[in-house]
């Protein structure tokens, strides 16, 4: 007979509680273009590494679609 038990089986004070088990606030999943959008941060939210070629790419493409264009690839 197995010993481990069951997540949904456990009491919640037997589960530690971490901040992966909670939601994120919504209010911290939009980036609020109007506080500042960086080139680093539009190459962040497209899931890419801070290189010179991506942060180029997001240079370009802040220039030609303004720096609200992070919220497409944002919730």
């Amino acid at each position: 007979m197995s010993t481990s038990e069951p997540e949904a089986s456990r009491s919640s004070d037997d589960r530690a509680t971490s901040s992966d088990d909670r939601a994120t606030p919504d209010s911290l999943l939009h980036s609020a273009p109007g506080t500042g959008v960086a080139p680093e941060d539009l190459v962040m939210a497209s899931g890419r590494d801070v290189t010179p070629a991506t942060l180029e790419w997001a240079r370009k493409k802040m220039e030609r679609e303004g720096p609200n264009c992070v919220e497409r690839l944002l919730p």
